[in-house]
């Protein structure tokens, strides 16, 4: 009890501290944090020589507005039992999150180098047994969001309050595991449920829309039960607006259009760029761009 009473103090320290000042300055230090993410990715995956960087670029300004402006989580407290679950279904942006974890005080920043080093904790897909403040390992593409309708079951069994967000690719959305859940989510009107789609439109290979068209995907959401809505997932304003909604009474999809690489200009809307790794010279140019 005194545990959870020291967390939910700090956590509301956390939020009253973010929530001062007006709404532009609370945006503008979201979109701060972002830049320095996005500079400890690049040069994270460059010390590594492995990575995902333009699913981790296209999804960053979705994690640090849930980690920095949303979630009800205390760093110093990782398994507080009354904290929001967030599951990272598409794994392989591991990079990202571990960025955002250490931004936020789950471990220190010095450790990024290791990403994905031998024996290190920071795997190349998060494992929930080696890093504080993952939930639940991630990779194979398509089980986080069943993950998360499980969470959101047990929260409800419970009768607590907290949430559960599920951060999904849309080259995911191709598993059909998703759509049952979305079902069952609908099914059992979990509320307490989010799904955010890093809606880039880029997959291994070639875009979603040559591999297995998921237009109209708002549509399918609603079609499915789920309250919907489509913004513009590199804006922290917007972003915010609608993740800090409080529950409803169903699941909410929030489809969040982004551009895989976002930043970078010569990774922007680059197939390529799945897992392809920017040499030193690129990854110079991107620090550069990153600076302005």
């Amino acid at each position: 009890m005194a545990t959870d009473v020291a967390a939910l103090g700090r956590w509301r320290g956390r939020r009253e501290a973010f929530a001062a000042g007006e709404p532009d300055s609370r945006t503008d230090r979201l979109a701060a944090a972002s830049t320095r993410i996005r500079r400890r990715i690049l040069s994270t995956i460059e010390g590594a020589g492995l990575g995902h960087v333009g699913g981790d670029l296209s999804v960053t300004d979705i994690l640090v507005t849930l980690f920095e402006g949303v979630l009800r989580i205390d760093p110093a407290a990782p398994d507080w039992p009354l904290r929001d679950r967030f599951i990272l279904s598409k794994g392989h942006c591991a990079a990202a999150l571990y960025a955002v974890l250490a931004e936020c005080g789950y471990f220190p920043a010095e450790r990024l180098v290791h990403f994905a080093a031998p024996l290190s904790p920071l795997n190349g897909h998060p494992n929930r047994r080696k890093v504080p403040g993952v939930e639940t390992n991630t990779g194979p593409l398509g089980h986080g969001l069943p993950v998360g309708v499980g969470c959101a079951t047990a929260a409800r069994i419970r009768g607590e309050d907290w949430r559960t967000f599920v951060v999904l690719g849309d080259g995911e959305l191709q598993e059909g595991s998703n759509w049952e859940a979305a079902m069952y989510a609908a099914q059992r009107r979990l509320g307490n449920l989010t799904a955010v789609v890093d809606r880039n439109r880029l997959q291994q290979g070639a875009s979603t829309a040559d591999t297995n068209d998921l237009e109209p995907l708002a549509d399918k959401w609603r079609a499915f039960g789920w309250e919907t809505h489509v913004v513009d997932g590199h804006s922290h304003a917007e972003l915010l607006a609608v993740l800090s909604q409080a529950p409803g009474a169903r699941p909410r999809a929030v489809i969040a259009g982004t551009v895989k690489g976002k930043g970078v200009s010569f990774m922007e809307n680059g197939v390529e760029w799945h897992h392809k790794v920017p040499t030193a010279a690129q990854v110079e140019a991107a620090m550069k761009e990153l600076a302005s």
